[in-house]
């Protein structure tokens, strides 16, 4: 029975954080059901950071390290760098020249982004920036994904994806690509240690790669209940940040903490200090894994290398579709010069 294929990625920009997490150990279960392409995205990571580059070859080994060690597979799913694979550029160009702006233009986060940087000091409104949903497209359509992790709030990036298949497949008269559908996995919303989103740029991030040490004063920071003034003043668990990590990270002493906050028998400082026992319990096998990769230097660039020539052989049947598609082909040519 043929798989569905799924293709997702992220930007090596940065340590990925416990907000990576639920969507990694996604990604692991995904790998035993799908064909998994997982994407180091380095050319959008350009996008906003294109004034340094070296930090995308240098987070990527770290980004990778981190997926290893949660248990992506390279036997298992194909996982490569963008950036290698250069026909997402070739397709990207292709689909440029058929795109409308105006679809661009409405994309819901440009606006928003562009806004944030600014306030930054940064200007970002680059032809590739606004560009940018149509290189997402192409990192899915290229592989022939009919499933695509997504969040509701990528939900309009997607329906963008789907526009400009129909778009092709439409003036070209050829079914060549799929139209790729939303899998709304379940990923745990883990906020960061002041409440808000969890985000190295707002300084709130508990790293996924860490130790004890970190741990413990990264929990002591945490936002608690603010109207608590003593251990037996009766504490309010639905707007606690130490809470909501409880219920992802603690499940079997969820219940019991959450009780005895409301009744006051457990303090804030007792449930930060059990709450990093639950989170070092948790990730120490991870960090046990990553520990024994990393004592195999090469091992993350030969999984890539690997990964980056399947995923080529992939790109290039596609765009062999495409040509001819476009009546790119030479009569009599191999497509090899």
């Amino acid at each position: 029975m043929k798989r569905d294929t799924i293709l997702s990625g992220m930007r090596p920009t940065g340590r990925l954080h416990l907000g990576h997490l639920s969507v990694l150990e996604n990604w692991k279960r995904f790998q035993e059901k799908y064909n998994c392409y997982y994407m180091v995205a380095n050319w959008h990571a350009l996008t906003t950071a294109f004034d340094d580059p070296a930090l995308t070859i240098d987070a990527a080994r770290e980004m990778v390290l981190d997926w290893l060690m949660v248990g992506i597979d390279p036997e298992k799913s194909t996982i490569f760098v963008q950036s290698e694979v250069k026909e997402h550029a070739e397709l990207h160009l292709l689909l440029s020249l058929i795109t409308p702006t105006s679809w661009l233009e409405r994309c819901p986060t440009y606006k928003d982004q562009v806004q944030q940087f600014r306030e930054q000091g940064k200007d970002i409104t680059t032809y590739g920036f606004l560009g940018y949903p149509l290189l997402m497209a192409v990192d899915i359509i290229i592989y022939k994904a009919n499933l695509v992790p997504v969040g509701e709030d990528q939900l309009p990036h997607l329906e963008f994806c789907r526009e400009v298949v129909r778009r092709f497949n439409h003036l070209y008269s050829r079914e060549v690509f799929p139209e790729p559908q939303a899998y709304l996995s379940e990923v745990a919303l883990i906020t960061g240690l002041d409440g808000r989103k969890m985000s190295k740029s707002y300084g709130n991030e508990i790293p996924l790669y860490s130790n004890p040490k970190e741990i413990k004063s990264k929990v002591r920071m945490m936002v608690t209940d603010p109207a608590r003034i003593h251990a037996t003043d009766p504490g309010h668990p639905d707007i606690c940040t130490v809470s909501s990590f409880h219920k992802v990270f603690n499940k079997t002493a969820f219940l019991e903490i959450e009780e005895d906050c409301k009744k006051g028998k457990i303090g804030c400082v007792h449930c930060k200090k059990s709450l990093a026992t639950a989170l070092i319990d948790y990730l120490s096998p991870y960090w046990e894994r990553r520990h024994e990769l990393e004592q195999k230097p090469d091992y993350v660039w030969d999984v890539l290398y690997e990964g980056s020539k399947t995923a080529r052989r992939k790109a290039r049947e596609t765009m062999e579709e495409v040509r001819a598609a476009m009546g790119f082909e030479i009569p009599g040519s191999t497509g090899n010069f």
